[in-house]
């Protein structure tokens, strides 16, 4: 039997609670779930950066760009320094393709961290896609020497010399 000071947790769970259930539910792969527990959290916290971010990562799974881009614009709003919110809406920003929009995202991450071989990867697709051959080039041979495989083989894919 459970004390009336845990049921009524149980009845009403906190916001880091439904947060972790939230992710939780990410993890398993149950996006739709989780953007309702993330939501929760958010009806409770407003401020909850993370709750913004793992809900952006499940609309990103769903497909649905847009609510990915406003959720990271949320992050971003409340914490301006954070890199994987700029990775990541950069990102959705190239699903959309939306290119200069990405480039941008892309290297405001990069001003935040220059050795992120990822981001060189990410903006370096953004860069082909508008036809910039010779940008996306250098950026695949900058995370290369930063250590990503990957690039090598999109080095060769492409043909950069």
């Amino acid at each position: 039997m459970l004390a009336s000071w845990q049921w009524a947790v149980a009845q009403k769970p906190d916001a880091d609670a439904l947060y972790v259930k939230g992710k939780s539910a990410y993890n398993n792969a149950q996006y739709e779930e989780a953007i309702s527990l993330f939501t929760r959290v958010l009806g409770m916290d407003s401020s909850h950066v993370n709750a913004y971010l793992q809900r952006g990562f499940c609309h990103g799974m769903l497909k649905d760009y847009q609510s990915a881009i406003a959720d990271y614009t949320n992050v971003i709003a409340l914490q301006p320094d954070h890199k994987w919110a700029y990775v990541s809406r950069g990102s959705a920003w190239n699903k959309k393709e939306e290119y200069g929009k990405a480039i941008a995202d892309f290297n405001h991450a990069l001003e935040l961290d220059p050795e992120d071989a990822e981001t060189y990867n990410n903006r370096g697709f953004a860069k082909k896609s508008l036809g910039d051959k010779d940008g996306a080039c250098a950026d695949w041979i900058r995370s290369k020497k930063l250590g990503n495989a990957e690039a090598k083989i999109i080095l060769k894919n492409n043909r950069c010399k």
